[in-house]
């Protein structure tokens, strides 16, 4: 192919794993940016969602379809449950103290992974896609699935933007982000809130995993790559800022997928963690951390 084919391939890659990446560092900036504390084991939920996937749809082998639509109704609502309980027993106990659940979340992260070590195992399995189409264009033919993952991720991107922004539990989240002091003077659980936002947060890395894992096999350690590139996001949007997340995925999503395609994939890395260096530097608050949440 010649350079134009190959940009397009490049930018049809790169526009799947921006989606991607939006969805998965939503659950983290949402999480900080209402709760105020960093979610280091946010990677091992994504990783939960993919092998979750995996053992759903090997509960009906023999129809692809419904078996990748169980794995997404049902990893979210089971890592979600997992996300719930650790917040209830671990992180309400430390009073959600930045520090101390720091701490508590680089702890979770090596359970979960350890215990996905020991009854899933070290090898990767594969998930089958759910269609199995393709789309011609003129230069080559491109997954059909990986355009479901676009418009899947989207779908769902477009429903929490309605929920945060029109919605009362929307409003009610954004009253406990804006002053928890206050929140609570007006009457709003902010605990509750708090444990609503660590679930959801951990649902939507599920629901990321859970759409990537017949791309990927499902592996784990395949919580690495999602939980550092969601960091990158979420500093490059400006911690705890929506907006900015979502831009900054797909900053970070498309050149990586071009620098990916041209280049390597450790060199779009390098250059991701080499820009956050900088925005650190130049812009501590992230390029879009002045913005409106």
């Amino acid at each position: 192919m010649s350079f134009w084919p190959h940009l397009f391939l490049a930018l049809l890659e790169g526009t799947v794993a921006a989606f991607v990446l939006a969805l998965t560092a939503l659950g983290l900036s949402l999480v900080f940016g209402v709760m105020r504390v960093v979610n280091v084991a946010h990677g091992e939920f994504f990783m939960l969602g993919a092998v979750l996937a995996w053992a759903f749809s090997s509960l009906m082998a023999d129809s692809p379809a419904f078996g990748f639509l169980l794995a997404l109704v049902a990893s979210p609502i089971v890592v979600g449950g997992i996300a719930w309980l650790a917040d209830m027993l671990v992180l309400r106990r430390l009073n959600y103290r930045p520090d101390a659940t720091i701490v508590a979340t680089i702890g979770l992260l090596y359970i979960i992974q350890q215990l996905v070590l020991t009854f899933y195992g070290p090898d990767a399995h594969p998930v089958l896609p759910p269609i199995q189409f393709r789309v011609l264009f003129p230069w080559f033919g491109y997954s059909g699935y990986k355009l479901v993952v676009i418009a899947a991720s989207a779908t769902m991107l477009l429903v929490t933007w309605y929920a945060l922004m029109r919605t009362r539990l929307g409003l009610i989240m954004r009253a406990t982000q804006f002053d928890q002091e206050i929140a609570q003077t007006y009457g709003i659980p902010v605990r509750r809130v708090y444990s609503m936002v660590f679930t959801l947060g951990a649902m939507f890395a599920a629901a990321a995993g859970v759409l990537v894992v017949p791309i990927q096999q499902a592996h784990y350690l395949m919580g690495q790559d999602p939980l550092l590139l969601s960091f990158i996001v979420v500093i490059i949007g400006g911690l705890g800022s929506l907006q900015g997340t979502l831009m900054a995925a797909f900053l970070i999503g498309i050149s990586d997928g071009v620098i990916s395609v041209f280049f390597s994939p450790t060199l779009a890395k390098i250059i991701a963690t080499l820009f956050v260096a900088l925005v650190l530097v130049f812009r501590p608050g992230g390029l879009f951390g002045g913005k409106s949440q």
